[in-house]
């Protein structure tokens, strides 16, 4: 019995034609994936994984990748520890964001990233920016050199376009932008940074 598991281990991660194969002769992406495989031993129902696609090829790591979003569609409870955000992104429901030591944020990813916005770019930029600055409160307009982001629901959006185009503004681009993942935790981090500074200088 205690074989088939560890075949079924083995097969889990790629591994099932190398089980008979010396550890030291196992690549590093290799040796990542034997360490996933262990931890599947016995069928745990709670899976902590610590940076599990270290070491992978671009392919190993959408394998493993894959095997983390099976295991909690078969009702594995899995954290995963990554400072790679475009992966934890991909594979991961809900996320908890740490800096210096504590917990600042936790949630859905979703929710962490907020909706789509839409990214202007036009021509000339001034007049364009003031003919958005006029419709929009003025925490929901950035400029980014030529490119106007304005933080707007979505049925809103034809009301912005017939604006600039009738001031005679030239609408080269519209489109929406997601934040990532990556976006958010600068953002978030920063903050608590510069709350942490002010709080050592006062």
């Amino acid at each position: 019995m205690q074989d088939t598991y560890v075949e079924a281990a083995l097969h889990r991660v790629g591994l099932l034609d190398r089980g008979e194969d010396r550890y030291r002769t196992y690549s590093l992406g290799m040796k990542q994936r034997l360490g996933v495989g262990a931890a599947l031993l016995g069928e745990p129902e709670l899976l902590i994984l610590d940076e599990p696609t270290n070491g992978l090829d671009p392919a190993g790591m959408a394998e493993i990748r894959e095997l983390v979003v099976d295991l909690a569609d078969h009702g594995h409870a899995v954290l995963l520890s990554s400072h790679m955000l475009a992966e934890v992104q991909e594979v991961c429901d809900r996320v908890g964001v740490i800096s210096r030591g504590l917990l600042v944020a936790e949630s859905t990813v979703a929710d962490l990233r907020g909706g789509s916005r839409p990214t202007v770019r036009a021509e000339p930029i001034e007049p364009a920016h003031d003919v958005v600055a006029a419709l929009v409160p003025a925490d929901a307009l950035t400029r980014e050199r030529d490119v106007l982001i304005v933080d707007i629901d979505a049925d809103r959006t034809p009301a912005l376009v017939r604006a600039l185009v009738g001031a005679g503004i030239e609408l080269h681009e519209l489109t929406r932008r997601e934040q990532s993942l990556e976006d958010v935790f600068f953002r978030m981090t920063a903050d608590r940074t510069a709350i942490d500074t002010r709080q050592e200088l006062s």
